[in-house]
């Protein structure tokens, strides 16, 4: 008896002998983007219910960063995880601290994984939230029951490369509900990008709420039917209305969501092209008077904004009035692309306004416009930015130049020490194929592969060091002529998304397609866990 006693003895012994070292696999370790410093470490930290998550200060936004590890741990795991507040980290805990002494960029943090414990700091929130992203990304990407989380030994020392990470979407051409809106955020702030641009007015629809003027929204949100096909070969209609627009309320929910992910949205108000929502709205805007009709079709139009009238100018002050104190970030989109200049030709008006003003020709009216809508932005604590037309004759004082024609806008306006954003249509335009035409939906045209995205460097060999700092960054640009749906956007972003944030965020030394690829293994899994509709050809 006492044999047996002894023998079951032994037999729990080593079980619990056994639960104690019970052996665990570290994980590969698939950041996207590539932090600028990683080191591997031997080892795994093993997370359960009963690891505490720290913040090291009582506030709302350091818990409201941990939440968002929390609520990971809990939609993919189903781990429920509590943030309480400790001043400095703890064994067996992840601590997630602001730390001013660091010296750090905003956007910086330093993340130690150890068997022991997690330890994320950053001078600012912004980088405690890009910690938290990669944090996520060091788990396992695909929706799975555990009892605890597995995280593996690492040292990251992490920074952004450049300072404008933005992602556009056009929803002039077709419509996207604010929950759709929300879900780009997110698509946004998970790729560490920080810049929404958000394209709101457009030939086809205008898509703000303006209390001042309700016609814009009455009218000009709606287009009695909409093309099918494409433009250069169809001439068939769908004969059905099609509108939509936000609230100025829906508006401010949205750039409050955006706001907790870090990203800075950034609205654009067309002109003084791409204009016919608004004419429709108030013809007395253009320069015959009308009849104008909200478009049905895509493309460029004659019909633009009367650069001779002063009602012109009231209206769109007016207009920027009212959208200014929805956005607080310091830059306001004005568009100033493919503005034709027949209609100013032939306007008596506009001809008077060029002979009052001096100006030689239609491109000096053009900047003459430009510069009179910067002055009242610069007037209000706004800085203007503009497609590169803006360009043409003189660039606006202190503009920012988005470079889309190539890369010829951005480096004319470095080259005169004006800051740019690189989103040439070649690399940047996120509407084009990315494969075979014949095997994909039907987009506006080109060819702009996933390969083609990664291998893109924002700052053109032809700038000096000097020069190349007034390039901000880079940005993807979503034209939805032909993206109906916020299925079909998922599908035209994704996973090109992934190579852009790569470009503006790591070092450029350290980038390598293969690499890249290898990491997104991991990543397109994640697509798959969160429901995104991406593009499989580069993983099939």
């Amino acid at each position: 008896m006492k044999l047996k006693k002894g023998f079951f003895m032994l037999v729990i012994l080593a079980a619990v002998v056994g639960c104690s070292t019970k052996k665990y696999t570290r994980p590969e370790v698939k950041i996207v983007p590539e932090p600028a410093k990683v080191v591997n470490a031997d080892g795994v930290f093993v997370l359960s219910e009963k690891t505490p998550i720290l913040v090291n200060e009582d506030n709302p936004e350091l818990k409201q960063i941990a939440g968002f590890l929390t609520d990971h741990l809990s939609d993919f795991y189903g781990l429920k995880a509590s943030v309480d507040v400790a001043d400095s980290p703890q064994k067996r805990a992840i601590f997630i601290g602001l730390d001013k002494s660091l010296n750090l960029g905003k956007e910086a943090y330093n993340l130690s994984v150890t068997p022991k414990q997690i330890v994320l700091k950053a001078s600012a929130p912004n980088g405690l939230f890009y910690g938290v992203q990669t944090l996520i990304q060091l788990l396992p990407p695909s929706r799975q029951q555990l009892t605890e989380a597995v995280f593996p030994a690492v040292e990251i020392e992490d920074a952004p490369r450049f300072s404008w990470r933005g992602m556009h979407l056009d929803v002039g051409r077709h419509f996207m509900p604010v929950d759709f809106v929300k879900k780009y955020i997110d698509y946004i702030a998970m790729n560490k990008m920080n810049v929404f641009h958000w394209h709101l007015t457009e030939d086809q629809g205008w898509r703000i709420e303006i209390k001042k003027y309700p016609k814009l929204t009455e009218i000009g949100s709606k287009r009695k039917e909409t093309l099918i096909g494409h433009a250069h070969e169809s001439k068939e209609y769908d004969g059905t209305p099609y509108g939509g627009f936000y609230t100025q309320d829906e508006i401010k929910d949205v750039v409050a969501y955006a706001k907790a992910r870090y990203v800075t949205v950034v609205p654009e108000i067309e002109l003084p092209g791409h204009a016919l929502a608004a004419l429709a709205s108030y013809p007395e805007l253009g320069c015959t008077g009308g009849p104008y009709e909200v478009a049905t079709t895509w493309g460029v139009f004659d019909d633009v904004y009367c650069a001779g009238k002063e009602n012109t100018f009231k209206f769109l002050e007016d207009v920027i009035s009212e959208v200014m104190p929805l956005f607080p970030g310091e830059y306001f989109h004005i568009g100033g692309d493919e503005c034709p200049k027949t209609q100013w030709q032939k306007c008596p008006y506009c001809q008077a306004r060029m002979k009052k003003e001096g100006l030689k020709n239609e491109h000096e009216l053009q900047s003459y416009f430009v510069q009179r809508i910067e002055k009242f932005l610069n007037e209000h604590g706004k800085k203007m930015i503009g497609w590169d037309e803006i360009l043409e004759g003189g660039l606006a004082p202190n503009a920012t130049v988005m470079s889309w024609r190539g890369e010829e806008g951005g480096i004319t306006a470095a080259q005169a020490h004006h800051n740019a954003v690189m989103t040439p249509g070649n690399y940047c335009y996120f509407d084009h194929y990315q494969a075979d035409p014949k095997t994909q939906p039907l987009a506006i045209g080109g060819l702009t592969p996933l390969k083609e995205v990664y291998e893109y460097e924002p700052i053109p060999k032809e700038l000096s060091a000097e020069e190349g700092k007034y390039i901000l960054g880079a940005q993807g640009n979503v034209w939805t002529e032909y993206m109906k749906t916020p299925e079909r956007v998922e599908y035209m972003v994704f996973p090109r998304i992934a190579a852009l944030a790569e470009v503006v965020w790591s070092p450029k030394d350290t980038r390598n397609y293969d690499d890249f690829m290898n990491r997104m293994q991991d990543e397109v899994k994640r697509y798959d866990a969160l429901g995104i509709n991406y593009c499989k050809v580069e993983f099939q």
